[in-house]
C-alpha cells in the first residue's frame, strides 16, 4: 500500500508545524519519495538527529506504506 505525498507532509507537519516541506515522488508510484524539510526544530542537531525527528514524525510508515525516502533536512536561514 503506497502513501500519498500529502499524507507524508501532514505527518511531518504534525510534529514540526513550522516546517517548510517539498516532496518529490521519484518514480510516480507513491513508494519512493525525496523530502526536503526545513525546520527550526533541527537547529543545533546533527544530521542524524534531524533525520530521526522526521522518521519519528512518520509514525512507523517507513518500511510499510513508505518504501524509500531520500531525506534532506536543513534549518531556516537566519534573517
Amino acid at each position: 500500500m503506497a502513501m500519498d505525498a500529502s499524507e507524508l507532509e501532514k505527518l511531518i507537519l504534525g510534529s514540526m508545524p513550522d516546517a517548510t516541506i517539498r516532496i518529490d515522488d521519484l518514480r510516480g508510484d507513491g513508494d519512493h519519495y525525496a523530502a526536503y524539510v526545513t525546520s527550526e526544530a533541527f537547529r543545533g542537531k546533527s544530521r542524524v538527529q534531524q533525520h530521526q525527528l522526521v522518521y519519528q514524525a512518520l509514525q512507523g510508515a517507513m518500511g510499510g506504506q513508505l518504501h524509500a525516502l531520500a531525506l534532506h533536512t536543513s534549518v531556516p536561514d537566519e534573517v
